[in-house]
């Protein structure tokens, strides 16, 4: 399973997406999917679209969810909002089109643990496979962080990875489509290949 392997080689994350697309999951096979991460130092990542933060809290509960990421259009005080109603982590999606950073950006570090900078492709909530211009935006979010993390996503592969760390800085590193074998099914040789890639960055 791909959860095993993500435990085996020492992911920080594990994630299930709840918010549309090919990969979305429903509750029981999210919890399927989670199951070997029971007892590992992974924290479960819940990837969530228009939920209604009741919806969203009741489904961090259930899978016992360390950190629930935001995707959609959410003002900062809904994101704060849904941090206080969880309990949980809360990590704000920003979508760049290109090298454009939205508006907003610092009322999001304000609010949100976390800042994932995800490609913006016109009618899709993200694993599209797209890189934005990570040296477009490097001075935007280039800025001391106090405690808030930023996680780059959006066209990760084991082979830009490390580019993309270099550029950037972030803490975390978010992969899904990059290490695929078919839309939803992990290649777990990628996986290790990305994992090796990150943790040789000098």
């Amino acid at each position: 399973m791909d959860a095993e392997a993500a435990v085996r080689l020492g992911a920080d994350y594990a994630g299930v997406i709840f918010a549309g697309g090919p990969r979305a999951l429903d509750a029981r096979r999210a919890r399927e999917v989670l199951a070997p991460t029971e007892g590992s130092t992974i924290a479960r990542v819940g990837v969530f679209g228009d939920q209604s933060p009741d919806e969203i809290s009741t489904m961090a509960a259930a899978l016992e969810l360390g950190v629930v990421q935001l995707h959609g259009v959410r003002s900062p005080e809904a994101i704060a909002g849904i941090a206080l109603e969880t309990g949980r982590e809360a990590w704000a999606v920003v979508r760049i089109a290109g090298g454009t950073v939205p508006e907003g950006l610092d009322a999001l570090f304000a609010c949100a643990r976390g800042i994932v900078l995800d490609s913006g492709v016109p009618g899709t909530l993200g694993g599209t496979g797209t890189a934005f211009d990570w040296p477009a935006v490097r001075e935007r979010i280039d800025r001391p962080r106090a405690g808030r993390r930023v996680i780059l996503a959006g066209g990760l592969t084991p082979d830009n990875v490390q580019e993309g760390i270099r550029v950037l800085r972030p803490d975390v590193v978010d992969v899904s489509s990059g290490v695929e074998a078919a839309v939803g099914l992990k290649d777990h040789a990628r996986m290790a290949a990305f994992v090796q890639a990150v943790r040789s960055v000098s």
